[in-house]
């Protein structure tokens, strides 16, 4: 058994969270660029608009220096761009900035950094950011180890959806730590919405905590998965 951690590339997710933002026609020309792979002019469109200040330009800036796409592959540059954004409060950003100083890439590592940029990101309730500072509580990394501070932040991102939050939190109830006893249950439904949304390890502790379990226990966690709905984002 063991814990679940979603590491670069961080690309896929945040590219569907930048469409869903309204902005400039030019803004959305480099999206639409960006996404036929033509990079070259999503650059041409989102350099304008970053050099203005425009923070969703500015987070896209960063994805193209972090990925090489459309500019030599280059770290610290994708680090300055994402700064400018995080600096204006754009929670996603604010989450990718704790990402590199946790792991080094483009500033030297440094976890009382990724600590607080992660820390401004939840404020702001993004799931992507309390899954994070789960994480470095659970495995204590840069902070002392604290599975039940773990387990809070894990929760705050399961509700919200957060597929790797939702499957470490069923390790949690399965083997019974941050406070928490053991749940074969609960451990089952976490490990299902999980699992539904292809988080593969999900998928075999679900099967192995079933075979320890009742059919009728089977038959509620199943029944709690069923009616479980994600919390909206603040």
């Amino acid at each position: 058994m063991r814990l679940t951690r979603m590491l670069f590339p961080i690309l896929p997710t945040i590219i569907l969270l930048i469409v869903a933002f309204p902005a400039h026609a030019d803004f959305q020309a480099g999206v639409a660029a960006y996404d036929q792979g033509d990079y070259a002019t999503a650059l041409n469109e989102f350099l304008p608009l970053a050099q203005q200040g425009d923070v969703k330009a500015q987070f896209n800036m960063g994805i193209l220096y972090e990925k090489g796409q459309g500019v030599p592959q280059d770290f610290q540059e994708a680090f300055r761009w994402y700064f400018l954004a995080a600096d204006q409060g754009d929670a996603t950003a604010q989450n990718v900035l704790g990402m590199l100083y946790e792991y080094g890439q483009g500033v030297p590592q440094d976890y009382p950094q990724a600590l607080y940029w992660y820390g401004l990101s939840v404020e702001q309730g993004y799931a992507a950011a309390q899954f994070n500072l789960g994480f470095l509580y659970a495995t204590g990394v840069g902070v002392p180890q604290d599975y039940t501070e773990a387990r809070h932040w894990y929760w705050l991102a399961a509700q919200q959806g957060h597929a790797d939050a939702q499957h470490n939190l069923g390790y949690l109830y399965h083997v019974g730590h941050g406070g928490l006893s053991q749940d074969f249950v609960q451990a089952h439904m976490w490990y299902n919405l999980a699992a539904a949304q292809g988080v593969d390890n999900a998928r075999k502790l679900r099967d192995h905590v079933a075979s320890r379990m009742s059919p009728s226990q089977v038959d509620t966690a199943q029944q709690l998965a069923r009616e479980w709905r994600p919390t909206p984002s603040p």
